[in-house]
């Protein structure tokens, strides 16, 4: 796994767009191979870095967490 990618699901903050865009762009690096990709394989390789920033954007919205359980579920 890619060691240099941290983790965005934070309780105490929200991953900013740099973050989510940077931990994207790294795994397409590792997936592909290409630190940079030829002019070739740019117009793939920049819409697979934006196809995961997006799906990691709808995770990350969607996730919940059992701290958010808690506070939704009313007490007996």
């Amino acid at each position: 796994m890619c060691r240099s990618i941290k983790v965005l699901r934070n309780p105490e903050s929200v991953a900013t767009d740099a973050e989510i865009e940077a931990a994207a762009l790294q795994f397409v690096r590792k997936i592909s191979g290409f630190r940079q990709p030829s002019k070739a394989n740019t117009a793939a390789f920049d819409l697979a870095v934006a196809e995961v920033a997006e799906s990691s954007r709808r995770l990350l919205a969607e996730l919940i967490s059992v701290s958010d359980t808690r506070r939704r579920t009313p007490s007996p």
